[in-house]
């Protein structure tokens, strides 16, 4: 067998570093997940496409029931049709999350032992999880507050009329912020098991953490206070989950060494 062709070992059995990889074989294997999410998100979308009209209706049911208006509209003759193929898009996200996040995963943790793999499966299933829950809180909750709290500047001559077109960018702008937003216990737990967080990071800048909590909100979600307030409360919640989660980490490598030192 070629040596271009034997199968690629895991650094550490390679006598490199922990996931050593070229950068070519990263290049390649990020071209391979690329090409591979994108096929599988075209195939989903066509397939939602036929219920898309459906799906578009229950998205903008926010805008309709807290936006003042019992409609919205759209503003070129491509308008509606734009929308549908994104919603499709969306969709097809939405369903095809599972794979598409052990695709990420897959990519994000090369060359792990042997031992380690079996991590891959829970750390997928709980970013999926995570990742729906964060787009069923701004859809359910964030959604609409905001359009209640935004229209409500609304005067009696100044009337909302609220575009599809924009409506839609907004409400997948809060859907996505927020199912990336919700990982972040996930991560925090990947880093401390992986040794690159120091558990005690985030307790001792806690208090920086809070500041750039406020400061993630503010940009990411609609410019009102009562949007970013919203925002902020999970997150820190999800913040102090995390703190929690990687002192129990911590506690339980240092019983281990302690159970080590005992038998040597």
């Amino acid at each position: 067998m070629a040596p271009d062709d034997a199968p690629r070992k895991p650094a550490a059995e390679a006598g490199g570093g922990p996931g050593e990889m070229t950068l070519v074989e990263h290049l390649e294997d990020l071209r391979k997940v690329l090409f591979q999410s994108a096929a599988i998100l075209a195939l989903v979308s066509v397939g939602t496409w036929f219920v898309s009209e459906r799906a578009l209706e229950i998205l903008i049911r926010p805008a309709v029931q807290f936006g003042g208006s019992d409609r919205l509209v759209f503003l070129s003759p491509t308008g509606a049709f734009l929308m549908r193929l994104k919603m499709s898009v969306g969709l097809g996200v939405l369903l095809a999350a599972p794979v598409l996040m052990e695709r990420l995963w897959s990519f994000v943790v090369p060359g792990l032992l042997r031992k380690e793999r079996r991590f891959l499966l829970p750390v997928v299933a709980t970013s999926v999880v995570l990742f729906y829950l964060g787009v069923a809180f701004a859809y359910f909750v964030i959604l609409p507050v905001s359009m209640s709290f935004l229209v409500g500047f609304g005067t009696e001559h100044l009337q909302a009329m609220i575009s599809g077109e924009n409506y839609f960018a907004f409400a997948v702008r809060l859907a996505v912020a927020f199912g990336g937003v919700f990982q972040f216990p996930l991560v925090v737990t990947l880093l401390t098991l992986w040794g690159v967080m120091d558990p005690g990071f985030l307790k001792k800048y806690w208090r920086y953490g809070v500041v750039v909590v406020f400061a993630m909100s503010a940009m990411i979600t609609p410019p009102d206070v009562a949007s970013q307030f919203l925002m902020a409360g999970p997150v820190l919640l999800l913040y102090g989950i995390s703190m929690g989660i990687a002192a129990m980490i911590a506690r339980n490598r240092r019983r281990a060494r302690d159970e080590e030192k005992k038998q040597d």
